[in-house]
């Protein structure tokens, strides 16, 4: 992942406004405080957008758009 792509997926966020919790990812993952969620995924991303050791943090991220986009 680039820069520009963690930009992108902080600007989506931020547009996207707060979303009421609980949020359910999947049967293990669920959201139970959005702002933290997003500062403690998208924070070691912009410090290391390559590292292999994120990749969680990027697939987590991306579903929580893809439900944010399908819920909106």
């Amino acid at each position: 992942m680039t820069i520009a792509e963690v930009q992108q997926l902080e600007d989506f966020f931020a547009n996207a406004g707060k979303q009421q919790v609980p949020i359910y990812l999947n049967e293990a993952t669920v959201i139970t405080n959005y702002e933290h969620f997003l500062e403690s995924h998208l924070v070691p991303l912009k410090l290391n957008p390559d590292a292999k050791v994120n990749l969680p943090l990027i697939h987590r991220l991306k579903m929580l758009k893809l439900l944010i986009e399908s819920n909106g």
